[in-house]
């Protein structure tokens, strides 16, 4: 697996990141890869990237401006419990009893388990929308019981 960590950018780093998103940004749309030209004191050359690459560009840029670290794992990367009890923000023993409940798939290797980082972004997803439902929900019967009008 192929993880690649960056720590918070320091203040000098946020604020080139910022300069750097706001030239970038009007030329970011859906699809449409971009050509940079990539130069140091002795050479000029240009470089195309996907539009893929340039929006996940785009994306470390924001958190840099943010502030934020960041981590870029593969798609088919398969983590240890700890890293992706980081990932949902959940204790180790709780994201074990998902697993143990069937929540998220998961495979041993030897007495280690191993979860594949598609299979945990398909169970946030599928978290993310159940909560969405229930406050969905929660709004219609608040609704129905007239407590908006306290």
């Amino acid at each position: 697996m192929v993880t690649i960590d960056v720590l918070p950018p320091t203040e000098t780093e946020s604020s080139q990141a910022r300069e750097s998103y706001e030239k970038l940004a009007p030329f970011v749309e859906p699809k449409r890869p971009l050509t940079f030209i990539v130069a140091d004191a002795e050479h000029k050359e240009p470089i195309q990237l996907s539009a893929e690459v340039v929006a996940l560009l785009k994306k470390v840029l924001e958190a840099m401006v943010a502030g934020h670290g960041i981590t870029l794992i593969p798609l088919h990367a398969e983590l240890t419990t700890m890293e992706a009890a980081d990932i949902l923000n959940v204790s180790r023993p709780y994201l074990i009893k998902l697993l143990e409940a069937d929540e998220i798939p998961y495979r041993k290797v030897g007495r280690h388990r191993r979860i594949r980082l598609e299979d945990l972004m398909a169970y946030m997803k599928e978290s993310d929308r159940k909560s969405r439902a229930a406050m969905d929900e929660l709004v219609v019967l608040s609704e129905e019981l007239g407590l908006y009008d306290l």
